[in-house]
Parts: structure tokens; sequence; C-alpha cells
């Protein structure tokens, strides 16, 4: 007999057999025994949280001729058949495949014929937001007004995809992602029945890593066992299998990324490839060690939110000490960057080195986050009593004596607003990209500049102006106010402003006529 996989052998009969969604099973319950079942439901949510399993339990239910608390007995007639897959009275159908007109039709033509067994006929589509508009527009009356023997159940993933006219005929459940806890918990189970052993810690890495989907994590789960077939199931195992890094390797780079070390942060890296481990979960996973350091700095009862044993928990606690919490936002505000583009680059090597290169080096950007871990780092060196680096003192033929900044005129105000594309790119990164599309126009009392943004976006507006200033001050010479608003705080949204930076060199025809 060829082998099943875990998920499926041990896929839930019985609604107490179900993990993770009691708000949805004692719903259930409660209109199976008071007899007050819909007929039709929407079950949404993501993948592996008992979607479909559900549906199917709750079509035995219905059906059941012996029904215990509401759940299927499992041994009269028509549970049989229907666990069999025998039974003509529950038709699963794949959204996906059957997604047209035609398919529907099919459909209405066959609820006009009555169940020859049991009481209810029931109708489970699976991936439902893949149905094409025309085909849902067909299947809404039937919907609506379906013989009284018939139920649908809608499953999906994408709830936003299915039309609002199908919604509204429908009971909505939202399925919750399943609790790391709740997930090895179960796990046990399996293990205990399959006779295989397994550290505690491999089962509790292997549920965080399934992201709340129950399915995944037995998948997970299967493929370790079979790594490592008649062996103990040890943390260091699941870790090799699924190409992850121990957390003793994060709590090293992070102390080299502390004390600027490249050279051995760039060695650790290579060091994880040479392992195999994928860059892509290392940068997610060292992504969520640095959110539970930040965690930890955050005050006191917070170690409930940081998921680590006892011993990792004291030396995380001494590694949160070694840097403050502006250089950790940092930290995880480049990393995060690094993992959207990780998802679909080519050279993943690359990308990861440029981002520590980023980390090691904050004099090399101009942004908030990178000058306050510049002062941190010079604050630090003079606690210590370490000196700043002299820069040598020039001869005095060629020094030239520092002045006060003067407060800009208007008309200083004016040449920064023609210039404004030029500070813009001067300004580099990230915030080049956030004034893409901006404005800038002069103050009513001709004091300074204000920039509107071209589309509303999570700014930090007086970081962005302060850098601006910095810029000004810079490259002109003078003191200027400037201030940044979003098109929603704009204080004088009635002025239209035109940006026609894009429009220089640009040839104009006039009409003689």
């Amino acid at each position: 007999m060829s082998y099943t996989a875990l998920y499926r052998k041990f896929r839930p009969t019985e609604f107490p057999d179900v993990k993770g969604q009691d708000h949805i099973v004692t719903t259930l319950k409660n209109q199976i025994r008071a007899d007050r079942v819909g007929h039709a439901y929407l079950f949404c949510g993501t993948r592996g949280t008992g979607k479909t399993t559900v549906a199917k339990i709750f079509a035995k239910a219905v059906n059941c001729e012996h029904p215990v608390d509401g759940s299927p007995c499992g041994e009269c007639a028509s549970c049989r058949a229907i666990a069999s897959g025998a039974s003509m009275n529950v038709i699963e159908i794949d959204g996906a495949s059957n997604n047209g007109v035609d398919n529907i039709r099919e459909i209405r033509e066959e609820v006009s014929y009555s169940p020859t067994e049991g009481k209810y006929k029931v109708y489970i589509i699976d991936e439902a937001h893949m149905i094409t508009p025309a085909a849902f527009n067909a299947l809404l009356k039937t919907l609506e007004e379906p013989p009284s023997y018939v139920i649908f159940i809608l499953a999906t993933t994408d709830v936003h995809k299915v039309p609002m006219t199908i919604l509204s005929r429908c009971q909505r459940y939202d399925f919750r992602r399943i609790t790391a806890d709740t997930i090895m918990a179960r796990m046990k189970e399996l293990m205990d029945a399959e006779q295989v052993e397994a550290e505690d810690r491999a089962l509790a890495y292997i549920a965080k890593a399934a992201d709340g989907s129950l399915r995944d994590a037995l998948s997970l789960l299967d493929q370790c066992i079979a790594f490592y077939l008649g062996e103990k199931l040890t943390y260091d195992h699941v870790l090799e299998v699924l190409g992850a890094v121990d957390i003793d390797v994060f709590s090293e780079l992070f102390r080299q990324l502390c004390t600027q070390d490249l050279a051995k942060a760039i060695s650790g890296v290579e060091k994880v490839i040479l392992q195999g481990r994928e860059l892509s979960q290392f940068t997610t996973d060292f992504i969520w060690y640095l959110r539970n350091l930040l965690m930890l700095q955050s005050g006191d009862g917070m170690e409930e939110l940081v998921d680590v044993s006892s011993e990792n928990l004291a030396r995380m606690r001494e590694e949160a000490s070694r840097c403050d919490s502006e250089t950790l936002m940092r930290y995880i505000r480049v990393l995060s960057e690094l993992s959207g583009q990780l998802r679909y680059s080519t050279q993943k090597r690359v990308l990861v080195e440029i981002a520590l290169i980023r980390l090691c080096r904050p004099a090399m950007e101009q942004d908030y986050g990178s000058l306050l871990q510049r002062v941190s780092q010079l604050e630090q060196r003079m606690e210590k009593g370490i000196p700043a680096v002299a820069q040598p003192v020039k001869e005095a033929s060629s020094a030239r004596p520092k002045t006060l900044l003067q407060e800009a005129l208007s008309e200083d105000v004016q040449q920064f607003v023609k210039r404004f594309q030029e500070f813009r790119k001067k300004l580099g990164g990230m915030q080049a990209q956030q004034l893409k599309g901006a404005v800038c126009r002069e103050l009513p009392d001709h004091s300074g500049a204000e920039i509107i943004l071209g589309r509303e976006l999570p700014v930090d507006e007086q970081a962005l102006a302060r850098d601006l200033e910095q810029l000004v001050e810079k490259e002109m010479q003078v003191r200027m106010n400037i201030k940044v608003h979003t098109p929603r705080s704009d204080p004088r949204p009635e002025e239209a402003v035109l940006d026609l930076s894009g429009l220089i060199n640009m040839e104009i025809e006039v009409d003689s006529e």
C-alpha cells in the first residue's frame, strides 16, 4: 500500500478534531442542533487552516442519520458513503478548472434533482475566487433561492476577488491563522500516533515556520521525518532540512554589525551560503531576531512576545543593550527592503552583501536613521574617552574663517524652487523616490518653501524637511525654512501647482491664425 501524507492521513473527520477554529465549529454545530442550516456559506482564510475540511465535516453532519452534538456519527450509511467519496449528495468542484458559464449551467441543471438518499445535496466549490465574473452572474439566482435540499459552500483564499453580489448571499466565516502552540500540540499527538521521537524544540521551529497553516506544518514535518527516517528528529535536523540557520549565527552577526566588523559579517554570510542555507529564509529569520531584540528594549513585560528559550532570552537581553532602538529599527528597515528584493532576484548573495555594507557603514547614507546611528556612535566613543579623529590644521593663509549662515531671502527661496528637481536628485535613495512627483512653492510669508508630495506616503515629513534644509545650507550657504506636506495635509489645497520640470526643452508650436 502506498504511503499517505500526514496531512491527508490525519485529516479531521468530525468537529472536535478541528484545531484553532472554535468560533466557526461552535456556530455550525449550533445551527445543526437547532435545525437552522443556511443555504449558502463562504469559507475564507489563508491556506491550510481547515476550510475544505470543515466543509466536508459539515456536509456529513447535515446528512448524518444519528448526529452526536451536531457532529457526524461516522458510522451510519450516509457518513460512510461520504467518507469514501461514493456519495452522490456531496459534490466537490474545483473552481480553478470549472470556472466557466457552462460549468455553472451544469450545476443549475443538477440542483433540480432531489437527493436519492439523505436530506441535503451539498456543493463544495474550492478556489471559488477563480470563477469568472460571467459564471458568478450565472450562479446568482440559484445561489440566492436554491431548492430547500441544496447547500452551497464556497471556499477561497482571496475573498476580495469574490463579487459583492455573491458575498451578500452567503454566510461568511473567516478562518483564522492557527497559533504556533496549537500546531505544536497537534504535531505532538501525531508523533505519538506515528511512534516517531522528536524534540519539542524541533516541533516548535516547524510550527513557527508554518506561519499559521497546519497543513504546511504537517508537510514540513513529513519532509523532515523522511530525510532522517528511523532517527530521532532533532532541532539541528530540522534546520538542515529546511535550510534555516541557528540562533547562534544571528547572535554573532548582530554583534559584528554593532562593532561594524564588515569583513567578519560577510565571512559569516559566506559560511551560511556554503552550508546550503536559503538566503531569503535567512533574511526573514534575522529580521525576526532583530524584532525580538527591539521588543526586549521596549520595556518590561515584553518577554511574552519573544518566543525563545529562557537561556536564549537572557543572552538576547544582553545583546539588546548593545545598541539603541533607532539603530535596530534602521537595521529592520534595510533588511525588510532586502527581503522584498530577494524574492525576484537572481543575484541574492550580492544584494545581501550590499545590505551588510549599508548596515556597517551608515556614513555612506544621508537618511535620518543613518545620521542618528552616527551620532550614537560618536556619543559612545566620547563616553569611552576615545577622541574623534582630528583633521590637520590648515595654514592661516589658506584657512577661511567660518561665518554664520544668513537667513534665506525671497530670492534664495525662488532659486530653490527652480532648482528643486536638482536638490531632489542630490538627496538620492528612498527620499528621492518619495519626492518624485512632488511640487515646490514659496511660503506666503516668503520665509521659505513648502513641498507637496505627489501622493499619500508613510513619510516622516519633519525628517525629510530637515534633510532638505541641511542640503540647502551646504549648497546655497543660507538657512531656509522648509515644510513638507502630503496631499491630505496641504494647507493650501485650493492653489493648484504644476510641476513643469518635465517640459524643459519641449518644442512649442504657435498657431499664427
